[in-house]
């Protein structure tokens, strides 16, 4: 129950227009020992930010009952080709939202551009970075992207096209390096 207690209590701390950390000093300062872990806190906050309204969180306990296995993955398997309509409600949520799809392999790391190139080059420097909130984040990232160069860009998608080129002659197989 009091946990439920301090969920309301993120929650008016958000709404007051409190950041995480000023909402974690706040819990830390009222419950003490019996506070809730700050990254509990900040999914709360975030929680109620994004809109959320109630404080019960949703049930959970460890694997879903629908987990991967032989049995489940035949059951969507059937469904998906007894039903095609499945298929269909996602292509059409995908197309009224302008969602570019690109069609590869199930697997295919050599071939995802962010993977290899983008996502290093943004998480090196702000590596150990503290944020305060989800905007802070969008601001630091932004930052960061306007600094790489545009040949560095064009480098980068020539480097992509050389991979793509060996997934092709390795007919998708995984292969690793240049």
């Amino acid at each position: 129950m009091e946990q439920h207690e301090q969920r309301y209590c993120i929650k008016f701390c958000q709404k007051l227009g409190d950041t995480q950390v000023e909402t974690i000093r706040k819990i830390q300062q009222a419950f003490r020992d019996d506070a809730m872990s700050n990254s509990r806190i900040k999914e709360w906050h975030n929680r109620f930010k994004d809109g959320h309204t109630s404080v019960d969180s949703k049930p959970h306990s460890g694997r879903p009952s629908t987990s991967r296995n032989k049995n489940i993955i035949e059951q969507v398997r059937t469904l998906v080709m007894e039903d095609h309509r499945i298929t269909v409600l996602i292509q059409t949520f995908v197309a009224k939202h302008n969602i570019p799809v690109v069609h590869q392999a199930p697997y295919s790391p050599n071939m995802a551009l962010c993977d290899f190139w983008l996502f290093p080059k943004l998480k090196m420097p702000l590596k150990g970075t503290r944020f305060e909130s989800r905007e802070d984040i969008m601001r630091n990232v932004t930052a960061r992207l306007i600094t790489i160069p545009k040949d560095t860009f064009q480098t980068c998608f020539q480097q992509w096209r050389k991979r793509w080129e060996k997934c092709v002659h390795y007919q998708g197989d995984y292969f690793e390096g240049d």
